[in-house]
């Protein structure tokens, strides 16, 4: 081949891979499955494992035979599960955990987590307390929050806490985290979520309790959440509407990447 022939030949595949580059990024071009890997590693949560526990379940007051177990807790023996409160219009804190707990599913995902549920739908019987907190250790999951609503009696007492693990053992990282976790999600409670913080219980949206199996056996940074009171006049039609709910899952979801995505100290 004459020196004129190979010159060409070198500069025609020096044109392909720019020809072939210039079409991948062209407007309209369909995503490749490696763009899509790269446009989920490039989400805030990526790589991240969040566990939601939507507290209670839907049969467990038919089956109290199971849910009235005693399970060691770590501090008290327990029920192994409880049936939960509800609206003075009948709505279940086990429905609204659960319905709210999709809605945070998706908002998670969304954002590149990978999320796992403590139950799979609002027709089964518990699972025990002991049991979802061993579901988040076992995912490893960089954090986890169950979800409840509170059923105080007095109608005038509205509002919500988060609960933070008391020091029963579990390691110092654990509790340091759960605090930081849990204040996140309160202050995003506060500034966007449904309901105002509590007049009732805790201190600013906030209270340490050492009785709750979920808290007590975590070995991830876990907190509890609980939206209002279900008989107060205020916090019962935000629980029973889906805009409400979608207001405290999506200010549940931005503690928890608030959390997920700042510098660990």
């Amino acid at each position: 081949m004459t020196r004129r022939l190979l010159l060409a030949a070198a500069m025609a595949l020096a044109i392909v891979p720019a020809a072939q580059a210039q079409v991948a990024a062209a407007p309209g071009a369909t995503p490749t499955s490696a763009d899509a890997v790269r446009q989920k590693a490039a989400l805030p949560l990526a790589g991240r494992t969040v566990l939601i526990d939507p507290g209670h379940n839907g049969g467990n007051s038919s089956h109290h035979e199971i849910t009235g177990k005693q399970v060691w807790v770590g501090t008290l023996w327990k029920d192994c599960d409880a049936d939960g409160a509800a609206t003075n219009a009948g709505y279940s804190e086990a429905q609204h955990n659960w319905d709210v707990a999709l809605v945070l599913r998706g908002l998670l995902r969304a954002q590149g987590a990978r999320v796992v549920l403590t139950r799979t739908s609002n027709t089964g019987v518990g699972p025990c307390i002991t049991q979802r907190a061993a579901a988040g250790n076992r995912a490893h999951a960089d954090a986890a929050v169950s979800i409840h609503a509170d059923g105080n009696s007095n109608g005038s007492d509205h509002g919500f806490h988060v609960i933070l693990p008391a020091d029963v053992g579990q390691s110092a990282a654990m509790l340091r985290r759960s605090q930081q976790l849990g204040t996140d999600i309160r202050d995003a409670l506060r500034e966007q979520g449904p309901t105002a913080v509590s007049n009732y219980i805790g201190e600013d949206g906030l209270i340490v309790r050492n009785d709750l199996g979920g808290l007590n056996l975590s070995k991830v940074p876990k907190v509890f959440t609980e939206i209002g009171n279900m008989h107060s006049p205020s916090d019962a039609p935000q629980i029973e509407s889906a805009a409400g709910r979608r207001l405290e899952a999506a200010a549940i979801a931005a503690g928890l990447t608030r959390f997920l995505t700042r510098r660990r100290a």
